[in-house]
């Protein structure tokens, strides 16, 4: 990488096996939830994340790249994180809080590659990519913040009942 353009493209590609590593553990996830509620946020964030990955795979697209063979390290770590809670043996509300804390380390990731990748469009004048990014960064706060209400409710005090 020699230029801001190239760790650019680097980034986006990043961002793209991460949602599309998402997009295969999402449904483990959906399905592993016990409260209805965190079923129905993990299930919306699936279709949000499908969508996130065809915002991405058009950013690609528009920079005249494909998605390569680039694996998100960083994701697929996370991820490991999710399939333990996903496996781990403990009651149906301590595996709901135990899934939340994965899934919003998740989010904070997502948000983190979003924000530097926006701040680089920025930079390098590409403000349509800038916005598109910060379409997908709005969502994925506001999957944070729906995941921390969750665990903030009652989801958590369920946990203290084991």
């Amino acid at each position: 990488m020699k230029t801001l353009i190239d760790l650019y493209v680097h980034e986006i590609k990043d961002l793209y096996s991460a949602e599309k590593q998402l997009t295969e553990t999402l449904p483990k996830m959906v399905e592993a939830a016990n409260a209805p509620e965190l079923r129905e946020a993990f299930a919306s964030h699936l279709k949000e994340t499908r969508q996130h990955l065809e915002k991405v795979h058009n950013l690609l697209k528009n920079l005249g790249e494909n998605p390569g063979r680039t694996k998100c390290k960083g994701m697929e770590g996370l991820l490991e994180e999710g399939e333990d809670a996903i496996d781990e043996e403990a009651s149906p509300a301590v595996r709901d809080a135990f899934l939340i804390a994965a899934a919003q380390r998740v989010e904070h990731y997502e948000i983190s590659g979003y924000g530097t990748a926006r701040a680089y469009a920025h930079s390098l004048g590409r403000e349509e990519d800038a916005e598109v990014l910060n379409q997908i960064l709005d969502q994925e706060y506001s999957a944070d913040r729906k995941l921390g209400k969750l665990a903030e409710g009652h989801l958590n005090e369920a946990a203290m009942q084991g």
